[in-house]
């Protein structure tokens, strides 16, 4: 663990049974852990499959914390979570449907290529389903020297449905 917190961004998604609960219950394990602090959350998005296209429409979200657990911890706690919601990477199609996904986009200012993590996270600017709601929550922060409102103009955000919010 750090001992300042530092400005972290994940992204979520899921396509199988009810992804917009699913997701809830993963961003609300990911705040209920020690170290981490929920400071933004996204819409949730109706978004294409991406890469796999034969698949029903995902739920994307973001969010944004402040978080004293190192960049590997909460990778590990990212998929602590997406296992203890029905996720088996190793039974799964790369791509294919999925529970739930989750994803760290960003990590402050961090550039890290360690074997299961490469931050910032390296299709960040080819993917709408992420740059749309992370934008939404991130304003115009710039990762990786982009600016993040910008590399949103240069994707094709077609098919992509902000969900009106859930009460």
């Amino acid at each position: 663990m750090t001992t300042d917190p530092t400005r972290a961004f994940l992204a979520f998604g899921g396509n199988v049974g009810d992804s917009r609960a699913t997701l809830d219950r993963a961003v609300a394990m990911l705040a209920e852990t020690p170290g981490v602090r929920l400071a933004a959350r996204s819409s949730d998005y109706k978004t294409p499959p991406w890469g796999v296209t034969d698949q029903a429409p995902f739920i994307n979200l973001c969010v944004g914390i402040d978080t004293t657990l190192a960049p590997l911890d909460l990778l590990a706690r990212g998929q602590e979570i997406e296992r203890a919601l029905g996720r088996d990477r190793a039974k799964e199609q790369r791509w294919g449907p999925r529970t739930v996904d989750i994803d760290i986009i960003a990590y402050g200012d961090l550039s890290l290529d360690e074997p299961g993590l490469v931050l910032p996270h390296p299709r960040l600017f080819e993917r709408a389903f992420v740059l749309m709601p992370l934008a939404e929550i991130a304003g115009r922060r710039r990762i990786a020297g982009r600016d993040l409102q910008e590399a949103l103009q240069g994707v094709d955000t077609a098919g992509i449905e902000r969900l009106p919010r859930r009460s």
